[in-house]
């Protein structure tokens, strides 16, 4: 069955290959917002099929869009998609990925200058034939050199919603063999990292063998690299690697603590056992050739009198030190959050309307959402000025009156322009329940002209919450240059909050920031900036950045009611 997600990403890469080659701008922009119409949806599509819904009921799918998705979802391939790969060298669409370039660029340079993958355009950055190209120029030749770089550090690691719908889809065939009593994903995945490398699944079954056999007849599997009788090696069609252990249930706490990792925090911990004449390893606790511990992370880690520690916390960034002075964080669940700060609506760029936002918001169990649609600088997503924004809040108005017990915000996505000031004027701000600012341009300022960007937008006394603060996207851009200790600092002393946008493609902030705006006592909202119902769920991704970034419920603004909101909203 493929997902959503999977859909969505074939419509993407179709237009991105039919760009290239010079296709139709209708044609490109079709598949795109067909692409947005299904990331944004909160029912899967092999569920409406299987059901024989109509799909030219959705937003942007036509006919002819339909019967592809049918086709994509009953053959798991796409024939305008395996046509357009044909015309396409391979290497062009892993160009697309450089934020610097885009579809038409990336045809510029290979017609102009033949590159063809990541080492070519290496190699023409250094050699300065970029530059020369019209169009292009110092500045971004050394950019998309950059670029170039870091997508080769992140080579082979893939984003954790991606991962999560390998990883939850093969749990779930695991579960269903006969004699299998426990499995769970440990590794990166389970400390929710961004972004994972590979999958490591441990089982507690009755028969190994049984269930190796079981693992292989996955739909998902491309080819099995290794198989034994408790471990199997599979390498899956979206190009993961997973590694599936079998392991005896008395050895269970301590296979799943060691695969966890982080690698750094195990060998901290082993350290300390060594001190105590233990050892330690995915098989158990010994001294000497008695097991001491193995059945459960909770008995291995008294071993070495410690508490428990959430494998979000588990980098070796203090949470050991924090555990022995008992002073680990109470970190936030989902549970703890009241509302979301942060969304679209078809006002601007989003796919629903204000009403189904906030059923959207209902469903979610919120007490509030904030509609925070685009300013009228960004036009590209058909932004308010004064007086779109103003009947907008006068629907919020008249719609509020017909709530129970959930109110909707009055907010805006305001966008921060070169010099800091806002791109509405303070009477219209003033108008609204909150404010959230944000970047949206001129990325490529300096660090100190950036910094001061930022600095200048929060002397606003309007602005609430500055959302996603870097602008890096994951595996995409590292986001602008700042300086993130004045960031946090100016926030701390106007008593602006930042944003955990909780978007897979962005968790901005990361966890090392959301940890340092902690330490300053700057309150953090985290928001899943949806631009469809369905995208509220990903506020799931935000908890987990917040957990890593040690967040407690108290540092988080979502998780007040709506009268402690307002008064922590206040300046």
């Amino acid at each position: 069955m493929m997902q959503n997600a999977e859909i969505a990403r074939a419509f993407n890469q179709l237009a991105d290959l039919l760009e290239i080659q010079g296709a139709n701008t209708f044609r490109v922009r079709a598949y795109r917002s067909a692409a947005q119409t299904i990331e944004g949806l909160s029912v899967a599509i092999a569920d409406m099929l299987e059901r024989e819904e109509d799909l030219t009921t959705l937003d942007g799918i036509g006919k002819d869009l339909a019967d592809k998705i049918a086709t994509l979802h009953r053959t798991g391939s796409l024939p305008a998609l395996a046509e357009a790969q044909q015309q396409v060298p391979p290497g062009l669409i892993e160009l697309t990925r450089i934020d610097s370039l885009g579809p038409k660029r990336v045809k510029t340079l290979y017609d102009e200058l033949g590159i063809d993958s990541l080492d070519a355009l290496k190699q023409a950055a250094r050699e300065q034939r970029i530059s020369a190209l019209s169009g292009f120029g110092d500045k971004t030749e050394k950019k998309i050199l950059e670029e170039a770089e870091r997508l080769n550090q992140q080579a082979g690691r893939t984003r954790l919603d991606e991962a999560q719908q390998a990883a939850e889809g093969l749990r779930q065939h695991i579960e269903q063999c006969d004699g299998v009593e426990q499995v769970v994903v440990a590794g990166s995945y389970r400390r929710r990292r961004e972004t994972v490398g590979d999958l490591d699944i441990l089982v507690v079954a009755e028969e190994g063998r049984r269930v190796m056999a079981h693992v292989a007849e996955w739909e998902e599997i491309e080819r099995v690299a290794l198989s034994g009788d408790t471990k199997t090696t599979v390498h899956l069609k979206s190009g993961l690697q997973v590694d599936v252990r079998v392991v005896p249930e008395e050895s269970f706490g301590a296979a799943l603590y060691y695969f966890t990792g982080s690698q750094a925090h195990n060998v901290a911990v082993r350290k300390m056992a060594v001190a105590r004449g233990l050892k330690i390893n995915e098989y158990g606790v010994f001294k000497g050739d008695r097991q001491l511990a193995g059945h459960t992370e909770e008995a291995v880690f008294a071993q070495v009198e410690l508490p428990w520690i959430a494998p979000e916390l588990r980098e070796n960034r203090g949470e050991i030190e924090a555990a022995q002075r008992g002073k680990l964080p109470q970190l936030i669940t989902p549970d703890d959050i009241r509302g979301d700060l942060h969304m679209h609506t078809t006002a601007t760029d989003g796919k629903a309307s204000l009403e189904e936002m906030a059923e959207a918001g209902r469903r979610q169990g919120y007490n509030y959402i904030a509609i925070t649609d685009h300013s009228q600088r960004l036009a590209m997503a058909n932004g308010l000025d004064a007086r779109r924004l103003r009947e907008q809040l006068t629907a919020i108005d008249k719609l509020n009156e017909q709530l129970k017990r959930f109110t909707v915000l009055k907010s805006i996505e305001v966008d921060i322009l070169e010099d800091g000031q806002l791109d509405l004027p303070d009477d219209v701000l003033a108008e609204l329940d909150l404010c959230v600012a944000s970047i949206h341009s001129r990325f490529n300022l300096d660090r100190d002209r950036q910094t001061e960007r930022l600095l200048r937008a929060m002397d606003n006394p309007h602005v609430s919450i500055i959302a996603h603060p870097t602008g890096r996207i994951v595996n995409g851009r590292d986001g602008y240059e700042l300086d993130m200790q004045r960031v946090v600092d100016g926030a701390a002393d106007r008593g602006v909050c930042l944003e955990i946008n909780a978007q897979p493609a962005r968790l901005d902030l990361r966890d090392i920031h959301v940890r340092m705006a902690k330490e300053a006592g700057v309150l953090i909202s985290i928001a899943t900036d949806s631009h469809a119902t369905g995208q509220l769920a990903h506020m799931a991704f935000g908890v987990d950045q917040a957990r890593r970034g040690w967040l407690e419920k108290d540092d988080v603004l979502n998780t007040r009611t709506l009268t402690q909101l307002r008064k922590a909203l206040k300046r």
